[in-house]
């Protein structure tokens, strides 16, 4: 019997979110995770460059989203990457990034849909011994916090990325990330060295750690998946 159609709702910064052509081969990883479910759900990628908890609340980004849940919808939630940096504008204090992910949690749950939060995807830096540096640990540690205090799914994002990262070592994972020689593609004619955004190839793998973490909570959501495609 066919399953119902359901919709997932991805919220978050540049590291899940679509990109422009202008701004290819960088790739968020909501792009392949749409393309690794079965036909009965449609992925709706709401998450935008440069957001954080705190502007995507402001712009009127959630609303439109929190309304159109249905029971049985997912939302995942994906934040961090901006709210933690004191000196970008889009800076949110660790008290409001708190209250603003159970604000995500309570309106997604009164409309009978199911929420699931991850941490950051790691950026890539490394130690001088070679081991990835946690570079959100306060506000990763928030969203576990928030997480185990509501009973909220946890894709643990953060930790699945730096072992990753630990495994394949500077070198080889540099192939995860942004970087570009000179002349190489056209939209970076003078080469790019990007350790936060990802590959065509790197959002791939990034994807596939998230749908590992899917299946390791054993939502509902893991029969949709269609591991095969893209």
């Amino acid at each position: 019997m066919a399953s119902d159609p359901i919709t997932v709702h991805l919220i978050g910064d540049s590291t899940a979110a679509e990109k422009a052509a202008s701004e290819r081969p960088e790739t968020g990883w909501g792009t392949p995770f749409a393309e690794r479910v079965d036909d009965s759900v449609t992925v709706e990628n709401h998450a935008r460059n440069g957001r954080s908890t705190r502007t995507f609340l402001e712009e009127g980004r959630w609303h439109p989203v929190v309304t159109a849940l249905e029971a049985g919808d997912y939302v995942f939630v994906q934040f961090g990457h901006n709210d933690e940096v004191p000196s970008k504008e889009q800076y949110t204090p660790e008290a409001e990034f708190e209250a603003n992910l159970e604000r995500f949690v309570a309106e997604t749950r009164e409309r009978g849909a199911e929420v699931v939060l991850l941490t950051p995807l790691a950026r890539r830096h490394f130690g001088e011994e070679g081991i990835p540096e946690d570079t959100h640990r306060a506000y990763s540690e928030l969203t576990r916090d928030v997480a185990r205090l509501h009973d909220v799914p946890l894709v643990d994002a953060d930790e699945r990325s730096r072992s990753l990262l630990r495994e394949l070592g500077p070198e080889e994972s540099e192939s995860l990330y942004n970087h570009l020689s000179p002349g190489e593609h056209p939209n970076y004619p003078d080469g790019v060295t990007d350790d936060t955004h990802f590959s065509e190839a790197g959002a791939r793998r990034m994807a596939d750690l998230i749908l590992d973490g899917v299946e390791a909570l054993d939502l509902g959501l893991a029969t949709r998946l269609d591991r095969d495609s893209g």
